[in-house]
């Protein structure tokens, strides 16, 4: 019985592109109570490979986090799958505005302590006690009122590409980075203002509002479906469109364009530039915007010391990297002294 993933990616990217089939990129998550998060992990692993799904997947006692690449064609079967899950039954499927069928390419369902690493302890305040869910229209209504605080409860390097007009963005490396921040800031405004947030999809406020509520903030809103499904509601509404630039994604496309605002700038020449790479240098792999003349002249790295190790054989690259230690701390996000324009 197969359990993980048995392809690299480059055999994966090579069979999507023969196969010629349209793929959705799908993101949903879920807070429920899980008894057995390992027996719950294999069961979708085994249905899900057999749809071709490929993504990222969280599962923890608490819930269930995806991003998610699936074959359109086996969209309603991956549907029906979901809904024979008691507590995934119409749950919200937040499908990308922009569709690349190499956003994914493996399936990783892996299990974690927290769906999102947010730091809190939940036994110390009521998670169920979550703020009022707005959608697109009532959103747009409240960020105009002068008595609404509008905070990005994303991370710097998301917030920098796009972002809600006036809303503050904290600048931070991680989301539990920004809870104690978010709240030292507005602490005078608990009872005054109405507190609105928004994400990428939803799950990260979803948190933030129950602590919100239980730090004593008393009108705590958040934008349903985050960005992406606010997106889909002004198209569909023909409402006024209020996100400016892209919106950050964690797949291979990293950004779907909103508007046609570049409010960015190449980390390396400053020139106006939204778009985020990792450096080639596998050792290094920092992720930053790099506009297309430097991407060229820099051969896709962060600096000339990279540049240097990517031009070695790569027999010599492995060697300089054999007995380093490899963790999660070498994905950093833009923050580098070798980038002269990150703001």
């Amino acid at each position: 019985m197969q359990l993980y993933n048995t392809l690299s990616a480059k055999e994966r990217a090579a069979l999507i592109e023969e196969a010629g089939q349209e793929r959705l990129t799908i993101s949903f998550y879920k807070y429920a109570q899980i008894g057995n998060p390992t027996l719950f992990r294999n069961h979708l692993f085994i249905r899900w490979n057999e749809l071709d799904v490929l993504g990222r997947i969280y599962v923890a006692h608490e819930g269930i986090n995806a991003q998610l690449s699936v074959p359109a064609e086996n969209f309603e079967a991956f549907k029906e799958h979901l809904d024979s899950i008691s507590f995934l039954e119409n749950v919200r499927l937040n499908i990308a505005i922009e569709q690349d069928n190499m956003s994914f390419l493996k399936l990783k369902v892996k299990v974690r302590e927290k769906i999102v690493a947010d730091g809190l302890q939940d036994n110390a305040f009521d998670v169920t006690n979550k703020g009022i869910h707005v959608d697109a229209e009532k959103f747009n209504e409240l960020i105009e009122d002068p008595d609404t605080v509008l905070v990005d409860m994303r991370n710097h390097y998301e917030s920098e590409i796009g972002r809600f007009k006036n809303a503050i963005t904290p600048d931070v490396d991680t989301f539990r980075d920004s809870l104690d921040i978010i709240e030292k800031d507005l602490a005078q405004h608990k009872e005054d203002k109405k507190l609105v947030m928004y994400c990428t999809g939803g799950i990260r406020c979803e948190k933030a509002s129950a602590y919100y509520k239980h730090k004593g903030f008393k009108n705590v809103y958040q934008l349903e479906g985050g960005i992406i499904e606010y997106t889909r509601q002004v198209t569909n509404k023909n409402l006024e469109n209020k996100f400016l630039g892209k919106n950050f994604v964690f797949d291979h496309r990293r950004g779907e364009r909103i508007t046609e605002d570049v409010i960015a700038n190449c980390h390396q020449c400053g020139s106006p530039c939204d778009t985020h790479v990792n450096c080639a240098n596998e050792a290094c792999h920092l992720l930053f915007i790099q506009c297309e003349s430097c991407a060229e002249a820099m051969e896709n790295c962060c600096s000339v010391d990279c540049k240097d190790i990517h031009a070695l054989p790569y027999e010599e690259q492995k060697k300089l990297r054999k007995g380093k230690t490899v963790s999660n701390k070498i994905f950093k996000k833009g923050r580098s002294e070798v980038l002269k324009f990150k703001k």
